[in-house]
């Protein structure tokens, strides 16, 4: 998938480089922990963020199939991961996306196998 094939679900990300697409809820516990962090990697120049509610973006939730949150959806120069990536040995990325909160030093080894 192209990230360009997400504007039609009203989503617009960058064509070229890494880009990390945070689906949340405002009720969502992890998803209030994972927030700051993702933030924080972005202000260091290491991918482009963009979040989407999940509440208000059913359509984004259907394309995808997600059924927990956070989700992160990840793309490299407007394309969908298709590899899978590991952290110590787990298999976290599948398919571009990872269901769950991870802290920093996990994000930081997924954003450096992108």
């Amino acid at each position: 998938m192209h990230v360009e094939d997400l504007k039609k679900v009203g989503i617009d990300g960058p064509t070229e480089g890494k880009l990390i697409i945070d689906v949340y809820t405002t009720w969502c516990g992890p998803c209030k922990a994972v927030a700051p962090i993702l933030h924080k990697l972005q202000g260091e120049g290491l991918f482009k963020l963009v979040q989407v509610d999940l509440d208000q973006n059913r359509p984004l939730g259907e394309i995808f199939g997600i059924t927990a949150i956070p989700t992160l959806l990840f793309f490299k120069d407007g394309q969908l991961l298709e590899k899978t990536i590991e952290v110590n040995g787990q298999v976290l990325v599948k398919r571009g996306m990872m269901v769950g909160a991870a802290g920093e030093s996990i994000l930081r080894a997924i954003v450096d196998q992108m």
